[in-house]
């Protein structure tokens, strides 16, 4: 792998572990803050801390985001507005075992995307790998007992944690096809103002129906964690990411996630560790090597 590589993995990587303490975060706080209300509070955090540095070069590069209105517009309304709001609306109405097996859907959604629209082939050992990281992912939600999965039923949630999968799949293909011209940064500070200005006005019309919530200090570090950290920071990396290894390559490696959650549950949560947490892990990470790796995917 050459260093270019490496850098758009480690940038996949990283995004993907500040993603996973958001997993942990907003599950904590489902009781406490309707979907709409804490997509809102996410991206207008991390709109108001990016926007300063942004908004110089936006203004700079006015005529040129003018020029490209369309897939702005689109890729904001997809990657903030709509995709978060999924997400968040899933976790209050399925369990944690079913959106974990449909977020592994993704990479899927997103290989065959790639293939329609980039021209991206699909190799047998693509496709291999992609078998083996599922196989992990299963071992590790499931803790090794398949049973539990003759037991599952499906619930509203189940298809909005699809239609996210999906959307997310479409804006790592959008991000790949984005105009070359636009400073990152710029890209990001009008698609996070665009796509945040919806969630506002949902917002104020959910919490005149909904209870109340309270700012107490663990809603606004958690509020903080997500908005710059899951939001801002996770955004950029998975954006470079995405340009530089394609978001074939990029949604194997979040495959990662779940793996990462399991170590954050142990230290955080005081969760037991088991045999299947090793074995999903090694299973997600051989089928991200043999998906990615040049030498099999030429």
């Amino acid at each position: 792998m050459t260093p270019s590589k490496s850098i758009g993995s480690l940038c996949a990587l990283l995004a993907t572990l500040i993603w996973s303490g958001n997993f942990i975060i907003a599950r904590g706080l489902g009781d406490v803050l309707p979907p709409i209300t804490l997509a809102a509070l996410r991206w207008s955090t991390a709109t108001l801390v990016l926007l300063p540095f942004a908004a110089p070069i936006i203004w700079r590069e006015r005529k040129l985001i003018l020029t490209h209105w369309q897939h702005l517009l689109f890729s904001a309304v997809l990657g903030i507005t709509v995709f978060n709001t999924f997400i968040y609306k899933a976790g209050h109405t399925t369990e944690a075992l079913n959106l974990s097996l449909i977020a592994t859907t993704t990479p899927i959604f997103v290989v065959l995307l790639s293939r329609i629209f980039l021209g991206e082939a699909i190799t047998r050992f693509r496709a291999l790998g992609l078998v083996i990281s599922i196989t992990g992912i299963v071992i590790l939600v499931t803790r090794g007992q398949f049973q539990v999965l003759r037991d599952l039923s499906f619930h509203e949630g189940d298809i909005w944690m699809l239609g996210a999968g999906f959307l997310w799949a479409v804006y790592s293909i959008m991000l790949k096809k984005k105009p070359q011209k636009i400073n990152p940064y710029a890209y990001l500070g009008t698609t996070f103002s665009i796509g945040t200005l919806p969630l506002i006005a949902g917002a104020l019309i959910e919490q005149s129906i909904a209870p109340q919530f309270d700012l107490t200090p663990t809603v606004i570090g958690s509020v903080l964690y997500i908005g710059i950290g899951a939001s801002l920071v996770s955004y950029v990396l998975w954006t470079k990411a995405v340009s530089i290894i394609g978001p074939s390559s990029a949604s194997f490696i979040y495959y990662t996630l779940p793996a990462f959650c399991a170590v954050e549950a142990y230290f955080i949560l005081n969760e037991s560790a088991t045999w299947a947490h090793g074995a999903g892990f090694l299973l997600i990470v051989s089928g991200i090597m043999l998906a990615t790796h040049p030498k099999f995917n030429q």
